[in-house]
């Protein structure tokens, strides 16, 4: 039939629509097909790129350098164990392989201690890089490879370099990682050999995470400015020594001390005397009563210092912080708790009756894990090749950091000696003040490339204290007038600045240290080992078969007499700078077979303060978990009874909160009206204190807990001590991957920017303890707050406004059923790649990230998976590994790693290890020949 037309409009009705229904059609059709072809490329461009470059972990490939054969065994988890004749064919498969698995974060790496992360990502890392350069690391390892380390050690750097290198020779940036491939889409990004430099440079980024009280000289000189020298000091009580036991008990360092007294030594050396700068609340704040108003206080000077000194001082300090802030977190966290735990039973409590050693790094939680397992073995042990090593290593950097030869055992936790001094300078276009008399800056040039940019210069300025860290913040050239710095400098200014004096920035010998100690055999050789390891300054514990031991090594400072390096000091004053002598390394406290049968290290006090002449620090970490390890060691060997290798996992699995114990019977006896908060009171009676993953009673007391310190502390502290960057933004319904902004919830809960609130570490366990008895302090009393809460005048009415603080915040959080609640809801674990996973687009971040996972655990627990009060319960530093040593049998060793071995996404080994190390399992750790070839998996010959 025709169809039917109009006289009207000589158009047949419906074509109109028609056209518009067949342009519709080709629209979606053009889409599918669009969408259809974009997902065909992105599987072919993942899939391919992934495929490309996954390592080879079987058959043969050929490598120019080696003199001869060298075996590759890796187990089912991707771990490999190298097999050598020669040290020089040793540390070079040990580069060829550390590339095959984590290249991409090697180079991630090196750009960021050399500064040169614009490079690879553009102009949003060029702060970071004229940080990072102003450090130097890059410069410093340079120094360090031209004149401190030994022919051998070089000779082990150059051998590893040539191995990272056959590696790279030939392959385009997607057959080496995944992320070139993204790189790609932005710029032309192309990596560069290795350089034996690049390896010792990355001791310096662990030396900077590790590098003692610089951020409490920080905070304490901030306080000034809101705070009175006695609240200083209660924010900062001195280390419980009666309570908490310090590392070395029966130790050596009593003949030191004596030796001492007898010669007179300590005047000589500058000492300040056995109680002084020793403490920790009254150093720099009311010590002597000089330093305490105005300037005085935030320099270390006499009360005299002017007023314009003081404020000069809060604006450094105020901008540093902003500085610090940005500072990458793979080369660590602000903020107090990160430690480790470590420890070592001699055999007379073992049921082998041989030692065991435990070791669990505390370190910020990193995709992939910033540790690598692995075994160097030489298949015949002698001057040609002398290492059989396992253990644990940074990707990047050859030999074993930490871990068991074939005759001892080492771990590791950070020591907390004070290293770095902040000084105030006075600054002018011709230089910077010392001793009543202008000196000319140290400067030079940095030239830092951008990725699809143009490059930046900048001037990095140093004085007789080091390099001004003040000259990396813009706004500060608002101190003082601006002025031209001899034409060098012209965004810089006259008035003030800070420096920074740091061991790590003079050239070291750790790397000579790390070959050493895998070679050494027994404690004299250890111990000689030990003293190459000068930065950072480490809590080294020891075992053989028969014995055990500590020591402390490390360039540690001898501060002039008054100068406890507690707060930042006059740079223009003689007085305050450093002598130029360190501590003797046959002077610094060990210990060896002591009579207990046990040593504990988990960063609290080395010496008792009126044992030891030496200041190390002011700052110890308060002892939390050391006496919590210390009294589960006493309560499994009472009577006569024997730890297992086992009883050293479960051990490090203590979730035990020492603060709910201290809390929670003060927190049942508060009387709670509203029956909302009276059933979140509830959950506290019968608690054990575990902070299970699974326990409503764990969630919340730490709710309770963050709110306490919120109310008692927060609004009376200067906003400059604000924690910035801590807060996760993180997808509700418990998956990482792309996600619009209205779907993800900030883990930070609600909190005035402008409100500074104490991270939570066991130094607030130790304040609040100092201040439960006294009832009515002014730090409990807090103003009426949203809504119907109430005021507090009172330390129970602060406790009791927490408590419903508390209870609507985890309704908010949580839900209002509280059958619901778990502290794994609250306290989850995020794996971040460092680079692209945080900045990176949405579809590559949920390629590349992982989590999240409920942990249990917490802060300044033993199971220290820590959380930051201020910025929420999400997990910020984890133990970044856990191992076991049995010296009776050392393949009954147990290990196991936070991810993988793999930095590759999609490789079966990326995160394998993660829900075993969330469960607190280990892995088996094999050692000896048999054993490894019985856990074999893949064998790869690499061939001269």
């Amino acid at each position: 039939m025709p169809p039917t037309t109009t006289a009207s409009s000589g158009q047949q009705p419906g074509k109109s629509g028609r056209k518009k229904g067949r342009r519709a059609r080709l629209i979606v059709l053009v889409l599918v097909l669009a969408l259809v072809g974009a997902v065909a490329y992105g599987g072919y461009w993942s899939v391919s790129t992934v495929r490309a470059s996954f390592p080879q972990t079987k058959g043969s490939i050929e490598l120019e350098g080696l003199s001869g054969p060298v075996d590759v065994k890796r187990d089912s988890y991707g771990i490999p164990q190298i097999y050598a004749s020669s040290d020089a064919d040793l540390f070079m498969a040990q580069g060829y392989v550390q590339a095959q698995d984590r290249f991409y974060e090697m180079d991630v790496r090196r750009h960021m201690t050399s500064g040169r992360l614009s490079e690879m990502f553009g102009k949003g890392q060029v702060d970071d890089d004229e940080f990072l350069r102003t450090l130097g690391w890059d410069r410093v390892a340079k120094k360090e490879y031209d004149t401190k380390l030994s022919a051998s050690t070089k000779k082990y750097l150059q051998a590893y370099a040539k191995g990272v290198n056959a590696y790279l020779q030939g392959k385009s940036g997607k057959a080496i990682s995944l992320e070139y491939a993204a790189l790609g889409f932005r710029n032309d990004y192309k990596p560069e050999k290795w350089t034996p430099v690049d390896s010792v440079a990355w001791l310096k980024a662990m030396a900077w995470d590790l590098r003692g009280n610089m951020q409490d000289e920080i905070d304490r000189a901030l306080m000034t400015s809101r705070l009175g020298p006695k609240q200083i000091a209660d924010l900062y009580p001195q280390y419980p020594y009666s309570r908490n036991q310090a590392i070395v008990q029966e130790g050596q360092y009593n003949e030191l001390t004596q030796t001492f007294e007898q010669n007179g030594s300590s005047q000589e050396n500058g000492l300040s005397g056995t109680g002084t700068g020793t403490s920790t609340g009254g150093t720099g704040t009311s010590t002597s009563g000089s330093g305490t108003s105005t300037g005085g206080t935030a320099t270390g000077t006499s009360a005299s210092t002017s007023s314009s000194t003081a404020s000069a001082l809060q604006s450094q300090l105020s901008g540093l912080y902003n500085v610090l802030d940005d500072v990458p977190t793979a080369v660590g966290v602000n903020g107090q708790g990160i430690g480790s735990n470590s420890w070592v039973v001699d055999g007379s409590h073992t049921i082998t009756g041989k030692p065991l050693l435990a070791n669990d790094p505390h370190l910020s939680a990193s995709l992939p894990s910033v540790w690598y397992q692995m075994g160097l073995h030489c298949r015949t042990v002698s001057s040609k090749c002398q290492y059989d090593v396992s253990g644990y290593t940074f990707a990047g950097m050859p030999g074993v950091v930490i871990g068991h030869n074939a005759k001892i055992a080492w771990g590791m936790t950070n020591s907390g000696v004070d290293v770095t001094d902040l000084y105030l300078e006075k600054l002018s276009g011709d230089g910077y003040l010392y001793d009543g008399r202008t000196k000319p800056f140290t400067t030079r040039e940095e030239t830092i490339k951008v990725a699809g940019g143009t490059s930046k210069k900048i001037v990095v300025r140093e004085t007789n204290n080091g390099p001004l860290l003040s000259d990396r913040y813009d706004e500060l050239v608002k101190v003082g007038k601006k002025a031209t710095v001899d034409n060098a400098a012209p965004d810089r200014g006259d008035g003030y600045g800070v420096a920074l004096r740091w061991t790590a920035l003079d050239p070291g010998t750790s790397m000579d240290a790390v070959f050493a100690m895998d070679r050494a055999s027994n404690w004299s050789e250890f111990r000689a080992a030990a003293a190459l390891f000068d930065v950072p300054s480490q809590n080294l514990v020891y075992a053989d078969s028969e014995n055990i031991g500590y020591t402390l090594p490390g360039r540690i400072p001898i501060r002039a007499k008054g100068h406890t390096g507690a707060i930042p000091a006059p740079g223009w004053d003689p007085k305050y700078a450093w002598t130029g002598k360190y501590i003797k390394q046959d002077e610094l406290p060990y210990e060896y077979n002591p009579e207990r049968g046990y040593i504990v290290t988990a960063n609290q006090a080395v010496v008792d303060k009126d044992k030891y002449p030496y200041t190390l620090t002011t700052d110890w970490g308060y002892g939390t978990r050391s006496q919590r390890i210390t009294d589960l060691i006493e309560q499994k060997i009472k009577g006569g009874g024997k730890i297992s290798t086992d009883d050293m996992r479960q051990m490090q699995l203590d979730n035990s909160s020492e603060i709910a114990k201290l809390l929670v019977p003060k927190l049942l006896k508060i009387d709670v009206e509203d029956k909302d908060v009276r059933q979140a009171q509830e959950l506290l009676e019968g608690w054990d204190y575990t902070q299970d993953a699974d326990s409503a009673a764990a969630a919340y007391f730490n709710a309770v807990w963050r709110n306490i310190l919120k109310l008692a502390f927060g609004n009376k502290l200067p906003k400059e001590l604000r924690v910035k960057g801590q807060c996760l933004w993180v997808d509700p319904v418990n998956t990482v991957g792309p996600a619009d902004e209205a779907d993800k919830v900030r883990e930070c809960g609600q909190r005035d920017a402008d409100q500074a609130q104490p991270d939570g570490g066991d130094r607030w366990f130790e304040v609040v303890r100092k201040l439960m008895d006294d009832e009515n302090s002014d730090w409990w009393k807090t103003p009426k707050g949203v809504g119907d809460r109430p005021a507090a005048t009172n330390r129970d009415e602060l406790f009791k406004r927490a408590m419903i603080d508390a209870r609507w915040e985890l309704t908010a959080k949580l839900g209002k059923d509280i059958d619901t609640w778990s502290w794994g809801r609250l306290h989850r674990l995020f794996l971040k790649n460092q680079t692209l996973g945080i900045e990176g687009p949405g579809f590559l971040q949920y390629m590349l990230n992982r989590g999240p996972w409920k942990l249990s655990g917490g802060e300044a627990t033993v199971n220290a998976t820590g959380w930051n009060a201020a910025g929420g319960y999400g997990v910020v530093w984890v133990p970044s590994m856990r191992m076991v040593v049995n010296l009776g049998d050392l393949d009954k060793s147990k290990w196991i790693n936070l991810t993988g071995a793999s930095g590759h996404a999609y490789s079966a080994h990326y995160t394998d290890q993660t829900g075993k190390w969330v469960k607190g399992e280990l892995l088996d750790w094999s050692f000896s020949d048999e054993a490894v070839d019985k856990n074999t998996t893949d064998s790869l010959v690499l061939k001269p």
